[in-house]
């Protein structure tokens, strides 16, 4: 009975009807019959309350978290730690389908999206069957599936796996965020390349302090083997922090410091950078020191498999980046350069804006649009309106995914931050927010949308309601 479980939890499982798994899932709502159901505390809710459902809808047997209340059923079987059990269990179920692949995991506040998509064009490029595991999708050449978090839950992160290694994909490049380190859903992957971009601040609703946020990142590099290597960025005053105490090979990259992987920016322009990377130059359409940045990580990975710097070097100059990562769109029927990113934290913003100030000319104007996310950290709303106002010409709050919140307090919170008032405008209804920017800039000024990049939606108590900024500029401009 339950084959494909581990043999350690076989005895466990001995009082469970012989019943056969057909699928794995976390979502009572999904349980049929011969499933198994894991019970896990969340943030919001704790899955024991689902256990009477899941055990009505046929689940065959539910793993739990101990309490101080058992739950009295032979069917549920209530463990120290569950999701320990849960991972092993799935490992075991697909058949530890990070072994035998080559797994690249990037973490950091920004950039990520942006180095698994650079990775994945490379390496593609560079002869190999590859996989991606993004915030947009997740990707082989046998499917291509919208994603709906930055890193998939435990389950699906092991069957897309699975299905990229029976498609013979031999190279996955997958996003690390920093509630899967801290919630557990990469636990039993097998990264042999771990990849750190940078850190500023993001997420402090769910760690309660930069400190924790810096420690669950950290987490990913001191889970490293001896024969993983981790890749760090030297000029971030974090990078040392992430690999002080890891075990594997470290390698650095940057721009200033002395480093393994040594950049400079040779130029930077409207149409892309010019770089010198370990004396070697080339030039790539990618725009901004940020991208120099991920362009050096990018080169660091390829450094590890491919010893051919000439040829890594040439592809890099041809990539294009990932969806809604500062993408330019030049305006016909309007004249003006309008960029759409995903700038979400007060850091990426700030990058997104000091690179426009570094390649635009004097006479052209910056018109930015932006809002912040609700039931989010709410700190980062004042830091942005002071940044967004202090590097733009005139400002255009609006609404981005205000979720279960007020969007005009949210708006709010953002123009505190602001101390010319006169540069900024309020407008919650998005698409007229953007329309109105459009209009406000004249000939070759330059217009930006913040917030959302990639996605196709915003939610708004509790639904996803199509919207997608670059659709909504397209059709302004082009």
């Amino acid at each position: 009975m339950f084959e494909i479980l581990p043999v350690k939890l076989r005895d466990q499982l001995s009082n469970v009807e012989d019943q056969v798994i057909d699928k794995l899932t976390c979502d009572s709502r999904e349980v049929s019959t011969g499933s198994l159901f894991f019970a896990l505390a969340g943030t919001v809710q704790d899955g024991r309350s689902y256990i009477p459902q899941a055990l009505k809808s046929g689940a065959s047997l539910v793993i739990a978290e101990k309490s101080d209340s058992p739950f009295e059923d032979s069917k549920v079987l209530e463990v120290e730690d569950a999701r320990g059990v849960m991972a092993e269990i799935v490992k075991s179920f697909y058949n530890d389908p990070s072994s035998g692949l080559n797994l690249i995991g990037v973490t950091g506040t920004n950039g990520k999206t942006t180095v698994t998509t650079i990775l994945y064009q490379l390496f593609t490029a560079l002869g190999y069957d590859c996989g991606l595991i993004s915030t947009v999708n997740y990707v082989c050449k046998a499917f291509n599936i919208p994603a709906r978090h930055t890193t998939p839950d435990v389950i699906t992160f092991n069957e897309v796996l699975n299905k990229m290694k029976e498609a013979g994909v031999e190279f996955v490049f997958a996003e690390v965020s920093s509630h899967s380190i801290s919630q557990r859903r990469i636990e039993g992957l097998d990264f042999g390349v771990r990849v750190f971009t940078n850190l500023s601040h993001d997420h402090l609703d769910y760690h309660g302090s930069f400190a924790e946020y810096r420690d669950a990142k950290k987490t990913f590099f001191d889970l490293a083997d001896k024969q993983n290597y981790c890749i760090y960025n030297v000029d971030d005053k974090n990078g040392g922090v992430m690999v002080q105490n890891t075990r594997g090979v470290k390698l650095g990259y940057g721009l200033y410091e002395m480093t393994d992987f040594k950049g400079r920016i040779v130029s930077n322009s409207i149409e892309g950078l010019h770089l010198n990377i370990n004396q070697r130059e080339f030039y790539c359409r990618l725009i901004g020191k940020f991208n120099a940045y991920n362009l050096l990580s990018a080169y660091s990975v390829a450094k590890i498999y491919e010893t051919d710097e000439e040829k890594i070097l040439q592809v890099l100059s041809s990539v294009t980046g990932a969806l809604g990562r500062f993408q330019l769109l030049k305006g016909e029927a309007k004249k003006i350069f309008a960029i759409v990113d995903y700038a979400h934290t007060p850091d990426a913003l700030q990058n997104v804006l000091e690179t426009i100030e570094q390649i635009k000319n004097s006479n052209q104007k910056v018109v930015t649009v932006f809002g912040c996310g609700g039931d989010r950290d709410s700190a980062k709303r004042p830091k942005m309106g002071f940044i967004a106002s202090q590097l733009s010409d005139t400002v255009v709050v609006t609404s981005d995914n205000p979720r279960s919140e007020d969007p005009f307090k949210i708006m709010e919170d953002i123009v505190e931050g602001i101390d010319d008032l006169d540069k900024v405008l309020q407008i919650e209804n998005r698409r007229q927010a953007i329309k109105t920017a459009v209009q406000i800039a004249q000939e070759n000024d330059i217009v930006i949308i913040a917030g959302k990049g990639h996605e196709k939606y915003q939610q708004v108590k509790g639904e996803r309601f199509p919207f997608d900024d670059i659709e909504e500029i397209k059709k302004l401009i082009l």
